[in-house]
């Protein structure tokens, strides 16, 4: 429970649950009887002519569970938090939850991971047993995105190729898994007309299939020198440093057609990768890294 959690608030849940309890109390004791046989006549209720109805006990057995409901309810709020600020007697958090069980499975399983640290990633990429749990962590974190097969979709990129958008060396690999990483291409519809970014989705198409309008290509290629460059090169090529792909291959992480092209070229991309150095620790990314190395490298016909 949060520690600065204002006295209002504090009050705010602590008082309608105690309230809470007490009403349902006080309505099992004020329906525990029922009438006295004078009184029958004057509370019996008929039904369809001829069902007839008093006002009976509640059954003492529902009463009973009830009543252990309320208790269980009560024990429970006073070992664990459930009133606002207080922390309950056990002293319970989610977070030291989690923590007892992210040190129960490092005990367990960080042995399994310490025994490959010391194995150059080149070589894990051609151990079975460590791409075996190398492909078991990726499925379980990477998967989501990447998809099981590790072929990406659109705006997650396809890590079986040889198209690295910072590159695909093991410390630059290693480097996206534990910091993450996050491209921006900004959108130009400010500051380029529909035929401007028509002309420049042209030009960039055909720095791959070498065609297009001549008209079209010249009005692109004056506009990729203005507002490309600085970031894709001025042979398309891009950057690694910068995280700008290659337009001169026929790899795309949101679509090479043109309506693809003109929502990039638009409104812009925002990818983001997430850093999971602190959350999987060092052990766990470096397995990581050999598996995803190993990707883009021929496979082994004995593994």
């Amino acid at each position: 429970m949060n520690d600065s959690m204002s006295n209002f608030w504090h009050w705010f849940i602590v008082l309608p649950t105690l309230l809470g309890l007490a009403g349902c109390y006080w309505l099992l004791h004020s329906n525990r009887r029922g009438v006295e046989s004078d009184q029958q006549a004057d509370d019996q209720h008929v039904w369809d002519e001829d069902l007839t109805e008093y006002n009976n006990p509640l059954p003492r057995w529902w009463l009973n569970l009830f009543v252990i409901t309320l208790v269980f309810a009560l024990i429970y709020l006073l070992l664990y938090p459930g009133l606002g600020r207080y922390k309950g007697l056990l002293g319970y958090t989610t977070v030291g939850e989690y923590e007892s069980s992210i040190a129960a499975a490092e005990q367990r399983y960080g042995p399994i991971y310490q025994q490959f640290a010391a194995t150059p990633v080149e070589d894990l990429a051609e151990d079975p047993q460590a791409l075996a749990t190398g492909r078991r962590l990726f499925s379980t974190y990477c998967s989501t995105c990447h998809g099981s097969d590790a072929r990406g979709s659109s705006g997650f990129p396809n890590l079986r190729d040889e198209e690295w958008l910072y590159g695909g060396t093991p410390e630059a690999i290693s480097t996206t898994l534990t910091l993450g990483r996050s491209g921006v291409m900004p959108g130009w519809s400010a500051a380029l007309s529909e035929y401007s970014m028509r002309a420049l989705v042209e030009y960039v198409q055909s720095l791959h299939s070498g065609e297009g309008d001549d008209q079209l290509l010249a009005e692109g290629k004056a506009q990729f020198n203005t507002f490309c460059i600085a970031c894709h090169g001025p042979q398309g090529k891009g950057q690694q440093a910068l995280g700008a792909p290659d337009l001169t291959n026929d790899i795309w992480l949101y679509g090479g057609s043109q309506r693809a092209l003109m929502e990039t070229i638009r409104n812009g991309r925002n990818g983001k990768m997430p850093a999971h150095g602190e959350f999987l620790g060092a052990n766990k990314i470096h397995l990581l890294t050999a598996y995803i190395y190993s990707l883009s490298r021929p496979v082994d016909s004995s593994q």
